[in-house]
């Protein structure tokens, strides 16, 4: 159970607070909510209804710092198989968006983005749909790593490879 001030990371919705947990009268029952509160989106507001363990499996714990450098150190390694069929390979990276996995997260940017530079060799782009998928991707992690390390999102990427060029300095 989550508690206020709690600071999660809820599904696409990023880095969130938990700012309160309350009752609201739903037809004809009472229903607890956590209300969460986007750190990166100003006014929005979100309620998980405490009963639905599936909406309430979406909000995990914030990262470590050290969980963080961890990541980055086994980044080097990640990849999952590029899926040649378009809507299988729409499918499998969309459940890993809503799984929040963070080495699944890395593991499909990663992927995307080797996939991309290949084809950017022949003169091709990459799918738009995959496009989309890797943005989402990375607003999920970069969000969640700029609110543990207390840095501005833009500064995340240049942050992962200052990491690894000093893990490989090593």
């Amino acid at each position: 159970m989550f508690k206020k001030n709690d600071t999660v990371l809820y599904s696409s919705e990023g880095v969130c607070v938990v700012n309160d947990i309350t009752q609201r009268q739903f037809k004809d029952r009472i229903m607890q909510y956590y209300v969460l509160k986007p750190v990166y989106k100003e006014g929005a507001t979100v309620f998980v209804p405490v009963e639905n363990k599936d909406l309430v499996a979406k909000m995990k714990r914030i990262l470590s710092v050290e969980d963080i450098h961890q990541l980055i150190e086994d980044m080097p390694n990640q990849t999952i198989e590029w899926i040649d069929n378009d809507n299988l390979r729409k499918d499998k990276y969309r459940e890993i968006l809503r799984n929040g996995s963070r080495k699944q997260l890395i593991q499909l940017i990663r992927t995307i983005y080797l996939k991309q530079e290949e084809l950017k060799k022949i003169g091709k782009k990459i799918h738009a749909t995959d496009d989309n998928i890797f943005k989402e991707a990375e607003k999920i992690l970069y969000e969640e790593f700029a609110y543990v390390l207390n840095i501005h999102k833009e500064e995340v990427v240049p942050f992962i490879f200052h990491q690894i060029e000093l893990k490989e300095k090593s």
